[in-house]
């Protein structure tokens, strides 16, 4: 195919609410050595975006502006040195930005292939929660088959992914969620248990359905209020991950409570970690996940797509918590 010299693309030059989500003409990326360009035909929408466009998730060194953090397509050039893929292969792919536009260049090693029947736009949902939740259950918290979990926002991606990773690898898992509607909604995609948070503290429920013990892991979004919760939830020894912190970053800590109990406190963060790492992430996946959407066992939970020039009400979908899982944009040929 022919590539264009310019391409649609959602890069907003000031931070702001979703009105600022307008398309705009961007040059069409050349793909450097070990990239491959990827003719865009669905990118997924997740929290980040949200942060990036309000001007509180600063971009690492580098990343493109357009926003967009997984997308999926065709590779349509190869970059130097690729010899993992060829044009015209279906890729789902993790980006550092990029991928709200019609075309990205994106690191050989941190594309996987589109499962077997599975649409572009359920594709573009799969990696930016995979990659995080593999990175820290499985290698961070080196979670265990028989072991228990606490995740908060069980029907969000990183939730319904954690869910799923949880039934994959025989944990138990508890998840919180904002209304009994999204309890009943995490039970039917496999939580072991479901809280409503807004019915009083979940840390005495998780000790009461974990036989007064506590979960082995707790896998974190909110922080602030949530951390000494959260560390109350867990049993002597529990890991706690923290990937994200909506209700803050600053917190005092009792750490004579941390050393009774023997915790581990660690969290990481995926958008700065250099392509090697995230292809180590991604080989992990390919070998692990990935046959198990080509043979059913697990499936994508797209919950809404919008086309491109419409990623404003993607965003305040996303804000309004209002969705079960992944949200996507589609773009047209």
């Amino acid at each position: 195919m022919t590539i264009p010299a310019t391409m649609r693309a959602i890069d907003p030059a000031q931070p702001g609410g979703p009105d600022v989500l307008q398309v705009v003409e961007r040059p069409v990326p050349t793909p450097g050595p070990g990239e491959v360009l990827i003719r865009i035909h669905a990118a997924g929408v997740n929290r980040p975006d949200v942060l990036q466009r309000m001007g509180l998730y600063p971009m690492p060194p580098g990343a493109p502006t357009i926003m967009g953090l997984e997308a999926a397509g065709e590779v349509v050039a190869l970059g130097e040195g690729v010899s993992t893929l060829a044009v015209g292969d279906p890729v789902t792919a993790l980006v550092a930005g990029g991928g709200y536009a019609d075309y990205v260049a994106a690191p050989a090693v941190q594309c996987l292939p589109v499962p077997p029947g599975m649409r572009f736009a359920e594709a573009a949902t799969l990696p930016e929660t995979w990659f995080t939740v593999w990175a820290n259950l499985a290698d961070l918290a080196t979670c265990k088959a028989g072991e228990s979990l606490l995740v908060h926002g069980g029907t969000s991606g990183i939730g319904v992914t954690a869910i799923d990773f949880a039934k994959l690898f025989n944990l138990q898992i508890i998840v919180t969620c904002g209304t009994d509607a999204k309890c009943k909604a995490a039970l039917e995609l496999g939580a072991t248990h479901a809280i409503n948070y807004r019915d009083g503290d979940f840390a005495p429920v998780v000790r009461d359905l974990t036989g007064g013990k506590g979960v082995d892991v707790v896998l974190d979004m909110v922080g602030g209020e949530y951390f000494p919760r959260n560390l109350a939830s867990l049993k002597e020894g529990g890991r706690h991950v923290s990937i994200a912190f909506q209700k803050g970053n600053r917190l005092e800590l009792d750490i004579a409570f941390l050393m009774r109990r023997r915790l581990h406190v660690t969290g990481s963060l995926l958008r700065p970690r250099s392509a090697a790492e995230k292809g180590t992430i991604a080989e992990a996946l390919r070998t692990h996940v990935w046959p198990h959407f080509a043979d059913g066992t697990l499936k994508p939970h797209l919950f809404k797509e919008f086309p491109l020039d419409q990623a404003d009400d993607a965003h305040r979908l996303m804000e309004s918590g209002g969705h079960v899982g992944k949200i996507a944009l589609t773009l047209e040929a």
